[in-house]
């Protein structure tokens, strides 16, 4: 689709994940949340709860680890340009899941 604009990549798909986490962070620590709920919209409609995103395997795609039920795990290998919005917000009190950043990797 030609009318389709999607943002362009100026940095690393790495810089990326790291700033959105960091976002996430910082609205936790804005509002004085233990957690906080975000969620992945596609342009197909579908709307996934996250647990984490990665961004892995690169090459203009990300890894969505979804929230899933026990014993069923599920990751999604997207293209950035199928995102259609994220969004944070606080967790309501009924529900246990949030998102995990992910873990620090020491340097080699």
């Amino acid at each position: 689709m030609p009318e389709l604009w999607t943002p362009g990549m100026t940095a690393p798909l790495e810089e990326f994940v790291s700033r959105i986490v960091r976002r996430i962070e910082a609205f936790r620590v804005d509002h004085g949340l233990d957690r906080a709920d975000v969620s992945v919209e596609l342009v197909d409609g579908s709307l996934h709860r996250l647990a984490s995103i990665s961004s892995d395997p690169g090459f203009g795609f990300v890894t969505l680890c979804p929230h899933c039920e026990a014993g069923e795990p599920e990751e999604l290998i997207v293209p950035l340009g199928s995102i259609r919005e994220i969004r944070i917000a606080a967790v309501e009190d009924e529900q246990r899941l949030g998102f995990a950043p992910p873990a620090e990797t020491p340097s080699a």
